[in-house]
């Protein structure tokens, strides 16, 4: 470790201003660096982010691009700002450091561990592939909001349910439009949805384990709708990870390109929140 580091001026943001780099950045183009433990990264995380502890940093330097921005966290910004030192003093002309650490972090957040979920994608290596593969991911999710519009109650849950649901059939069009297009053929959704081997929930967790994990008040518009938002930024977790370890240049680009979806479907659910 040079000494360099420890005099290294760092740059630090807030939590709306990390959220500002992250969103006016092309997905992907900006590296969110966890320099937490793996059970604090378990337990939770912002969506996309690499973890890489701090007592690994030295080694793993070459797994951070420097071309690319860098927003650092840990827990409240005690390491992160060691970590972005020591970045800083690499050579990385543009890393922040996240005041506040995740304890300040005002967005959405993922769980589990690194791996979670790349299973699902495992032997899946080309576009058409990995689209059949996002393509089941999302159609288990309007199964999960049909099936809970079916156990609710209260009949402004249900309709928010069913409003959920379309979207997630409209998303559904669009990946099979996608897949048609990049492989020259002209399925219907029955036709694709016959192609999909396991219809898998979105993030790589099962319906009971997101409830068991959230606990919510299924009666509860407000409730139900942060738990989607939940299971959004986990999918949007799991597609930024998987295109982060595709070798083919145009998988990669699809679930880039799925990846802003989970995106702009996290805004809508925010819209719907607001109206409530």
């Amino acid at each position: 470790m040079r000494w360099k580091q420890f005099f290294t001026s760092v740059k630090s943001v807030d939590s709306d201003a990390a959220r500002k780099i992250i969103d006016d950045n092309p997905q992907g183009s900006v590296t969110i660096l966890d320099v937490r433990q793996p059970k604090e990264y378990n337990n939770g995380h912002i969506p996309g982010a690499t973890l890489i502890p701090l007592p690994e940093i030295k080694d793993r330097m070459d797994e951070i691009d420097p071309d690319k921005p860098t927003v650092v966290y840990c827990a409240i910004g005690g390491r992160s700002r060691v970590a972005t030192q020591m970045l800083a003093g690499a050579g990385l002309k543009e890393v922040y450091n996240l005041s506040g650490g995740f304890k300040g972090w005002q967005g959405h957040t993922a769980h589990g561990p690194v791996d979670q979920g790349l299973e699902l994608f495992n032997g899946r290596k080309t576009a058409e592939e990995i689209l059949v593969t996002a393509y089941s991911l999302e159609k288990g999710l309007m199964a999960y909001y049909q099936q809970m519009m079916e156990r609710m109650t209260n009949e402004e849950v249900r309709k928010l349910f069913h409003q959920l649901s379309v979207i997630e059939i409209k998303h559904q069009d669009r990946l099979l439009k996608e897949y048609n297009r990049i492989t020259g053929k002209s399925l219907t959704s029955a036709a694709f949805a016959d192609e999909i081997v396991s219809p898998a929930m979105e993030g790589g967790l099962s319906t009971d384990e997101y409830l068991q994990l959230f606990s919510p008040d299924l009666d509860s518009p407000t409730e139900v709708i942060d738990l989607a938002m939940s299971i959004e930024a986990q999918a949007l977790d799991l597609y930024h990870r998987i295109a982060e370890n595709v070798l083919d240049p145009v998988g990669r680009d699809v679930l880039r390109q799925i990846a802003r979806e989970e995106q702009e479907h996290l805004k809508l659910l925010g819209e719907l929140l607001e109206t409530l």
